[in-house]
């Protein structure tokens, strides 16, 4: 076998492998193309520097085990760039998985239904053994005590174990209004953030595990309705 039929063999078991890789992610068909090539920064320099932050983090992966937590508003295209990562980490063989987390938490309660064929941990099995996992709209689930101990559950495992995790959220990357001592009127009129969502202790974890990556500008809906961003 010559030297070029040897290297061409191998480039088709790549591309295999990164396709199985690809379609075992759990990427919802709307995001499924999303790449860093279709994502267009329309010159904001928040944007810009987001994908930069995202597609190094990708190349240079896996250097470190720090993972990112892309915050802005809605339609700003942070599933786009977390679901741009995954495409890339598979052509490199990574296991990855897309989690949406509204998504996640109804499968968990449903899982506690007895007529359920899946229990609570196996549904948890690919969240807490897959390398890499995107968990998708971090804090889009009313709160409550509940929310916060499956939370807890899931990002303590990831953390204790040292893996990679992609976190979006819509919410400010801020303290909980109990921590800022905020109630009546000031409370009511203040915008929520990630620590009234998810919890301060959660909040603290993540900025163990994640790289915050702040996005700012226009929602891409108002103006590209046909492209998927989210």
């Amino acid at each position: 076998m010559g030297p070029e039929r040897h290297v061409r063999r191998c480039e088709c078991v790549l591309l295999g492998r990164a396709d199985k890789l690809l379609g075992l992610a759990g990427i919802p068909e709307r995001f499924r193309d999303c790449g860093f090539a279709g994502y267009d920064t329309s010159h904001n320099g928040s944007l810009a520097t987001a994908k930069m932050i995202v597609e190094r983090w990708v190349s240079e992966y896996p250097l470190d085990c720090v993972g990112l937590l892309l915050v802005g508003p809605s339609g700003l295209g942070k599933t786009h760039l977390s679901v741009a990562a995954i495409r890339e980490l598979t052509k490199k063989g990574v296991h990855c998985l897309f989690c949406d987390y509204r998504e996640l938490l109804k499968r968990i309660q449903n899982s506690y239904d007895p007529s359920s064929q899946i229990t609570e941990l196996e549904l948890l099995r690919p969240v807490f053994e897959t390398e890499v996992v995107v968990l998708d709209d971090l804090g889009a689930q009313k709160p409550s005590e509940w929310v916060w101990d499956t939370v807890s559950f899931i990002l303590n495992s990831r953390y204790n174990g040292k893996q990679p995790t992609i976190i979006t959220t819509n919410f400010l990357d801020g303290p909980s209004a109990r921590i800022e001592a905020f109630d009546g009127p000031r409370r009511a009129a203040r915008e929520e953030t990630l620590g009234d969502r998810i919890g301060e202790r959660m909040r603290s974890r993540i900025h163990e595990m994640c790289r915050v990556v702040q996005m700012q500008g226009p929602d891409y809906r108002d103006k590209f309705r046909s492209m998927s961003y989210r």
